[in-house]
């Protein structure tokens, strides 16, 4: 979605400007009264202002405009403040807006910050404008004020994930939250992938570079990535001196580089391109060989192999290179580029014709119109051939369809077994190759290619061949012995030992004899030779002593040929392409351009090789230095978290008196009004909304002495009065916000023994447990490790065990109590029993704590391992069960880990499980297996907000960080907690949405999961946290529209409201799938059927785990290995605006989903 910025200015521009007119106007009729000297913006100066937003902030090209655009600025910002000043502020809001835009691009941050707040108190529906929040964002990060900056900058994401300063939110998003400790979310941040802008200061960066080598105790990998970049930099850059000491130096660096970090990828490639220009071929070979063998394999690499093979004609081992690389990258335009002139030199211009056309196909390739023309050229050619005399000339090379789909050598088939022998042979003669001009074959032996006893391996190979349907089997006899199989082309990503012997150290003439292709030389050329910016651009050079001239930097078609090169590459396939087989990428059998109309070029993410994952990002113009906050914030307000239904995939609303109106219709006839952007004008579809908020605290705030209510307990007798009804009524009442059941496993004859420690060991003592290291509290206090300070965050370490290795661990430690307990009996004498336990459980914060192993998370889903648990769990009342009809996780359809299944906690005194909700608000079944008690925290649900604000002045991250409130913090804040006991045998309840907090007093086992009522409130609740998840960019556990559907399918609904929702629900997907499948049609990209498997998990985007459900966008890449990597439209069209590289799979049709919108109707209570 374009910024609404950009819009809004233009119509504030053209209101000032009529404004400035009817101000001539009024000034002409009183000529007899002196002209003030106020300023006025002409019509140009108008348009110009009309592009101006908070966007351009820090942009390069405003910077290169300098003094004109800061001129027109200033003037701007004083015709605003004088047609504000004489309107005595009674004008349009959006000039409030303008005017901080313009004072936060001439960085007056004071002024920007007044006028974006009284856009803010003066415009209701602020939270449209992205523009507007992105330099409010901006302004409070210059002044430090984190909090408030990342709320903006969410809320930015949020309504426009589109938006154009995208990346640099992304990047301040990832500081702030370094900065608040936030380290978790730091790291998850992800930039997304478009090229950096670069300044190209070269001079600068390298003296930046090295003054950083310059610190002391440089880590390691910093010091490698700096000379990296440092050395590639002076092999790219003219301006940093002549050819002869840049190189020399850039070799010094990677050198330098590869002392560092000796396993770098790119630090080898990058050396061996160093090598190759100054015509070190044997150790230009060497390097690419370590590329290779240190990191996966590289497009890069394969195509400058192929480029130096070429060079030493030998055409042979420079095609398998080629091939491997655009196996690696289908639209790796210079590989491409290569490859036809090696076809072309070779006399065989309808290969060539085909890789030109491909190497158009990519938006990387630079010089298209050159490559049109030799490719109309060459077309012309062929045709003027007599066919019969091309059926007399014997081919030099395969052709591009052999080349792809040849079979695998009878002789390399048979040397499978000898995979080891043959790595050793190749490590332990590096050197027997001589110094022959020749360069090896590439070739490496199947025996390492096919290598699979590595499950790294196996998961990494990707066959090209099944990246489209092959062409018919071609028979080719007189295939030499070396040449190329795809099987062997299908481990290119595989590890060293795969493609170690396919490079030796150096030249060397082939292990056995074998024909030699003869050399190829360039046809004649009617319209002269192929111009200089097309194919492999090779530079004359001299032979000797195996120089191999070397493509020059600046014409080079490779996409790293400098430091701002950094463009993204395009696969070729589509997704009709992809159905149609290998046919599709090429060109026909004329030459001609055969993609279907849905195939288009693809924006998938480039293998680069410049200034990569180091590269920096566009400067940051302001400073986290400020004035003082106390003086410049004291008026500020904090804007809420916002949300808007932009082109975000899904928004849930629940305006109950708008909507009623669509659950009267059919949804058929509704779609057959839809206008041709399939949304009918008068649908509230259309409507935007403001994002999701923390609520505010329940008001009047409750009496002191009425922050420790008694918890609702309930004394179960026997088994007739845990099915009673009422008992599901009273613990799914919203009123009570946790429920303990006592004697539970006497009324219902459970047998807990099933759970004990004794037993989970003799059933499966090998089971994974995760264990969390905690230090040992009491459980209303939470101190830092020194013991000296109070704090809300807890702190934890996770590592992995079994269940046998820490059932001895429970048991050791419960051996040390015992001690303990009988050398203070000597010392201390205590008055209570249950004192003593809690002495037990810790010890004071007057010394240090020592630390106890929780053990966490343990899976005990699997009916075969726990096939006896889980039956005896179903004993209880059917709402509390793990698997029931009116369980809405029931479903979903397939397993949710830890939710719609059983979990397990082994436990020793004072292992705590941090405050938290259950994911997207949904309930919690706990069951205290014992022997021993633990404690427990409850705070209502309407007190989450507060909740979290407590954690962000604590800088701790609410929905995933690790924290245990401060009962005085909430005493003071007029919070009430629930504190109660549970003992063996007793189930906690835990209601919708309620936090809560717990400690183990004794030595205990407890069983979890989850639990969703059938009731609005829940559906309710849920859908929120799904909508505050996709704010705070957490990913949701619960697929709610996909779970909505499941509902609709397998649910008669007697409640209104929650039928409302869901039905509500079922008409904004709806519209969402429409609105995507005629957005696709339009861009000519069909869509590919794919119906959903059995128990198929619900999808989740892979870059910002959003859900996403029916249209899943996946790479082609990955649908070719049959591993979809799922992204959502927002991700995909930010890698590729036009799709290009990505299928699209559908797994309902439109006409089944209206089908089961159609049948969703509300049921009477009394059926």
């Amino acid at each position: 979605m374009k910024s609404c910025g950009v819009s809004l200015s233009v119509a504030a521009a053209r209101r000032l400007s009529a404004a400035a007119d009817e101000e001539k106007k009024m000034a002409a009729g009183k000529a007899s009264e002196p002209e003030e000297d106020a300023p006025r913006l002409s019509a140009q100066e108008s348009d110009a202002l009309a592009r101006v937003d908070s966007s351009l902030f820090g942009d390069q090209r405003l910077q290169e405009d300098g003094a004109s655009m800061k001129a027109l600025l200033v003037k701007a910002v004083r015709c605003y403040e004088a047609l504000i000043l004489k309107a005595e502020g009674k004008v349009d809001p959006e000039f409030f807006c303008q005017l901080g835009h313009f004072n936060l691009l001439l960085e007056e941050y004071p002024k920007a910050l007044s006028a974006y707040q009284r856009y803010y108190s003066l415009q209701s529906d602020y939270w449209k404008n992205a523009a507007f929040l992105y330099g409010l964002g901006m302004v409070y990060f210059h002044y430090s004020a984190f909090q408030w900056a990342i709320k903006a900058f969410q809320e930015v994401l949020y309504i426009d994930p589109g938006f154009s300063r995208a990346k640099e939110i992304h990047l301040r998003l990832g500081l702030m939250f370094k900065v608040n400790t936030d380290y978790e979310s730091s790291l998850k941040v992800r930039p997304e992938d478009s090229a950096c802008s670069l300044t190209k200061r070269y001079r600068a960066a390298k003296e930046a570079y090295e003054s950083l080598l310059q610190t002391e105790d440089l880590p390691a990998q910093v010091k490698a990535a700096t000379f990296q970049q440092l050395g590639w930099m002076h092999h790219t850059v003219e301006q940093l001196g002549d050819k002869a000491n840049k190189d020399s130096y850039a070799i010094q660096c990677l050198q330098k580089s590869l002392e560092a970090d000796p396993n770098s990828g790119q630090s080898w490639y990058f050396l061996g391109r160093c090598y190759s220009s100054i015509g070190k071929v044997q150790d230009a070979f060497i390097s690419y060989r370590q590329s290779i063998d240190k990191s996966e394999a590289s497009a890069d690499t394969w195509c400058s192999i192929g480029v130096l093979y070429q060079q030493q004609n030998q055409p042979m081992d420079a095609l398998q290179a080629y091939i491997c690389a655009v196996q690696l990258d289908h639209s790796h335009a210079a590989a491409w580029m290569d490859l036809g002139t090696l076809y072309e030199s070779c006399n065989q211009p309808q290969d060539a014709i085909k890789c030109y056309i491909n190497a158009t196909r990519s938006k990387a390739c630079s010089n298209t119109p050159a490559l049109a023309a030799r490719i109309k050229y060459l077309q012309a050619q062929f045709c003027n051939l007599q066919h019969n005399s091309l059926q007399s000339k014997s081919k030099m090379l395969p052709s591009i369809e052999e080349a792809w789909s040849l079979p695998i050598p009878a002789e390399l088939t048979s040397r499978q077994g000898v995979q080891s022998t043959g790595q050793q042979a190749c490590k332990a003669q590096p050197g027997s190759s001589g110094s022959g001009q020749s360069l090896p074959p590439h070739v490496s032996p199947l025996d390492q290619a096919d290598d699979q006893s590595s499950p790294t391996k196996r998961k990494r190979t990707a066959s090209p061949a099944k990246v489209c349907a092959p062409f018919p089997p071609v028979t080719q006899p007189q295939t030499p012995n070396w040449y190329p199989s795809p099987q062997k082309l299908q481990m290119r990503q595989n590890s060293s030992g795969q493609i170690r012997a396919s490079l030796p150290n150096g030249p060397s003439l082939p292990a056995h004899p074998v024909p030699r292709a003869p050399s190829c030389s360039a046809p004649p050329l009617a319209n002269g030779p192929l111009p200089p910016s097309v194919g492999n651009n090779h530079t004359p050079g001299t032979r000797a002593n195996g120089d191999v001239p070397y493509l020059h930097p600046n014409t080079l078609p490779h996409n790293c040929t400098s430091p701002g090169d950094t463009r993204k590459s395009q696969h070729l396939t589509s997704a009709q392409g992809l159905q149609k087989g290998l046919g599709s990428l090429w060109a026909g059998p004329n030459g001609d351009r055969t993609l279907s109309s849905s195939a288009s070029a693809d924006g998938g993410p480039h293998n680069q090789v410049g200034l990569s994952a180091t590269t920096p990002s566009e400067p940051a113009v302001n400073h986290l230095s400020s004035p003082s906050l106390q003086r410049l914030l004291a008026h500020l307000v904090p804007i809420a978290p916002l949300r808007r239904a932009g082109r975000r995939f899904f928004k849930i609303l629940f305006y109950s008196a708008e909507i009623t109106f669509f659950f009267m219709c059919n949804v058929t006839l509704i779609y057959r009004n839809l206008g041709k952007n399939g949304l009918s004008s008068s649908s509230i579809l259309l409507n935007k909304c403001p994002p999701p908020r923390l609520p505010p605290p329940p008001s009047p705030p409750l009496a002191k002495d009425k922050l420790n209510p008694p918890t609702p307990s309930i004394y179960l007798e026997n088994k007739r009065d845990a099915f009673f009804p009422p008992l599901h009524q009273f613990c799914t009442n919203p009123s009570n916000p946790v429920t303990v059941i006592r004697g539970l496993a006497g009324a219902l004859k459970l047998d807990l023994g099933l759970f004990s420690t004794k037993t989970l060991v003799e059933a499966n003592p090998e089971h994974l447990v995760e264990v969390r290291t905690q230090l040992c509290q009491p459980a209303d206090e939470n101190w830092d490790a020194s013991g000296q300070r109070k704090q809300w965050r807890c702190e934890s370490s996770r590592s992995y065990t079994t269940i046998a290795k820490y059932a001895q661990y429970q048991a050791a430690s419960f051996q040390e109590s015992l001690r303990e307990e009988n050398e203070k009996k000597g010392q201390k004498e205590l008055s209570d029993s249950e004192m003593t336990s809690s002495e037990t459980v810790s010890r004071r914060h007057k010394g240090p704590f020592k630390q106890v192993k929780f053990g966490t998370n343990i899976d005990v889903s699997d009916e075969k391992k726990w096939k006896l648990q889980l039956q005896e769990l179903s004993k209880l009342p059917a709402f509390a069960r793990v698997v029931s009809a009116g369980n809405l996780l029931s479903h979903v359809g397939h397993s949710i880990l830890g939710m719609n299944t059983v979990q397990l906690f082994m436990k020793v005194p004072g292992s705590r499980t941090p405050g938290h909700q259950e994911h997207n608000n949904f309930c919690a079944v706990n069951i205290n297996i014992g022997p021993g008690d633990c404690e427990w925290f409850a705070v209502p649900e309407p007190y989450w907000g507060v909740m979290s604000e407590f954690c962000e002045k604590n800088n701790i991250n609410f929905l995933k960080g690790s924290w245990w409130p401060n009962l005085e913090d909430l005493y003071e804040a007029s919070v009430p907690v629930y504190r109660f006991i549970q003992r063996p045998g007793d189930l906690v309840w835990l209601n919708t949405g309620t936090v809560h907090w717990g400690q183990a007093i004794g030595w205990c086992n407890n069983i979890w999961w989850n639990v969703g009522p059938l009731t609005a409130y829940q559906y309710k609740l849920a859908v929120e946290r799904y909508e505050w998840n996709k704010l705070q960019s957490v990913k949701s556990m619960v697929p709610m529209v996909h779970l909505s559907w499941n509902m609709a399918r397998n649910i008669k609904v007697s409640d209104h409201k929650l039928f409302e929702m869901i039905k509500f629900c079922l008409l904004r997907t709806l519209k969402q799938c429409q609105t995507v499948k005629e957005a696709l049609v339009a861009a000519g990209k069909e869509t590919i059927w794919h119906r959903r498997s059995r128990d198929e998990p619900a999808h989740y985007c892979s870059i910002c785990e959003v859900e996403v459900f029916n249209l899943l966008f996946v790479t082609s890449e990955s649908y070719s290995r049959k591993s979809c990597v799922v992204q959502c439209q927002d991700c995909a069209r930010k890698a590729s605006s036009d799709l290009d590289g990505f299928v699209v799979l559908q797994q309902y049709r439109m006409e089944d989903l209206m089908q089961v919108y159609d049948q969703f109707s509300l049921v009477s209570r009394f059926i």
